[in-house]
């Protein structure tokens, strides 16, 4: 966090607005990045990122913690829950459960698999196919390299509940990668 980031009683609306920009805007591109993965558009994703600025603004007076970024990605993702769900018909909502969805194998790790034969187009078609709750805990621990403990303050979950999901997203991961058709494997191969 920038050194003259100040999370106290603003004078004026310019203290506010400096605070504000120093303090929140540098990560911007963080949250873009995972309303894009939410939203799976990039104008729906824009139409996130607007909104969560927004709140954000609206309601910086009230952040007194030391991390913005973390903030800022709970906002993010609670705006896009919110907006989802004006939007959606209730017949849209991917399922999940959590019984279905378990570690079946102690095979290599996804990471191991993916550094073998995956290129970026594959990994990206994967990622879109993990149901919501699964990709944003791996686009935020992989891609955004937030800690257990910061996911479970943005996804409002306990820590173990992340670390099951993220062990789920990444066998998903797995078995998405290692299922592609074999002229693409012959490829990898030769």
């Amino acid at each position: 966090m920038p050194a003259d980031f100040q999370s106290t009683p603003f004078r004026t609306n310019a203290d506010r607005s400096r605070n504000f920009e120093v303090g929140v805007l540098p990560y911007l591109d963080a949250a873009y990045n995972l309303a894009r993965w939410l939203a799976r558009d990039d104008m729906d994703a824009q139409d996130v990122v607007q909104e969560a600025m927004l709140r954000a603004f609206r309601y910086f007076d009230s952040f007194h913690g030391t991390d913005a970024r973390v903030w800022l990605l709970a906002i993010v993702r609670n705006t896009f829950y919110s907006l989802r769900a004006k939007t959606s018909p209730v017949g849209m909502h991917e399922s999940f459960d959590d019984d279905v969805h378990t570690v079946a194998d102690e095979q290599p790790s996804p990471e191991a698999r993916m550094m073998l034969a995956t290129d970026v187009g594959s990994l990206q078609k994967a990622l879109e196919k993990l149901p919501h709750p699964l990709r944003e805990v791996i686009i935020l621990r992989e891609l955004e390299e937030c800690s257990y403990k910061e996911i479970a303050s943005i996804t409002g979950q306990k820590i173990g509940t992340v670390m099951s999901r993220l062990a789920r997203a990444r066998e998903r991961l797995k078995t998405e990668l290692t299922q592609q058709p074999s002229e693409a494997r012959r490829h990898d191969v030769q």
